[in-house]
């Protein structure tokens, strides 16, 4: 563009917070301004946002709704600055953010105003990862989640909860990040919904399998004394009874067909 000067960002792999405001586009135009500033203002007193600045490694990009905070040293770093947060947010109950963190490839640039945007694998998978969750949520990516596994003080708080496909058919294995004093310890509600379908579709095949059984029990129980092609036969003169439009005489040709047929296969039967 004419005029502009672009410095490129090489790419490098960072750490990513990406959070957001539950309910923000239902809020009035005043009521979202108040949000993200008292969302700001919470995430500069951050201690964990504070090291990074000061040491020049970090980018902080606004999204509307929110902000991804991107960090360079380790994993550790939006996990911690996330904890913070969430422990802020407790006493702004009327504040409901999610958080997702991923770590991956990012790049980007800066124009001419000196406004930096990034994009790339790291930065959309945090966003697709925190789409998994509701307010209060903490959610890792597996490869985030793995690599604090590594440390003692983080295991405790490391709850894998399954599985989710999220845009694009894409599947994001998923842990939450809670303890009693931050983050959210319950299921997401995307999560319930797909395991309650799966209950579903699992329960469907049961039943119908159970009514075979039944119908065959029936059948081989029509009545004392009556064979089992008697028993099929008198099922099925009932069905056609009870079929509208049929005739008697109708009726009488379908138990003569049904009868010739039976006579027929004990003509084959060994003696």
């Amino acid at each position: 563009m004419p005029g502009e000067v672009k410095k490129e960002i090489e790419l490098e792999i960072a750490h990513v917070l990406f959070l957001d405001i539950v309910g923000y586009s239902k809020l009035s135009v005043n009521d979202q301004h108040a949000r993200i500033e008292e969302l700001n203002e919470i995430v500069r007193l951050s201690d964990q946002i504070r090291k990074a600045e000061a040491a020049g490694r970090l980018l902080k990009i606004p999204t509307g709704d929110g902000m991804a905070l991107v960090f360079y040293k380790s994993p550790e770093e939006p996990a911690q600055c996330a904890i913070e947060i969430s422990s802020a947010l407790k006493n702004n109950p009327r504040l409901q953010v999610r958080m997702g963190i991923h770590s991956g490839p990012v790049s980007g640039v800066v124009d001419v105003t000196e406004r930096t945007n990034i994009a790339g694998a790291g930065v959309n998978m945090a966003q697709r990862v925190m789409d998994c969750g509701d307010a209060g949520h903490i959610l890792l990516s597996r490869h985030v989640a793995e690599d604090l596994g590594e440390y003692e003080r983080w295991r405790p708080i490391l709850h894998d909860i399954g599985t989710f496909e999220v845009k694009h058919g894409v599947r994001v294995s998923v842990t939450n990040l809670y303890s009693d004093d931050m983050g959210n310890a319950q299921l997401p509600s995307k999560l319930q919904a797909v395991r309650k379908h799966r209950v579903l579709r699992s329960i469907q095949p049961t039943a119908i399998a159970f009514g075979l059984l039944a119908a065959n029990a029936l059948l081989a129980v029509a009545t004392p004394g009556t064979t089992r092609q008697e028993g099929v036969q008198s099922l099925r003169v009932e069905k056609l009874s009870n079929t509208p439009g049929t005739s008697p005489d109708s009726l009488e040709s379908n138990q003569t067909k049904e009868s010739y047929a039976i006579r027929k296969i004990r003509s084959r039967e060994p003696r």
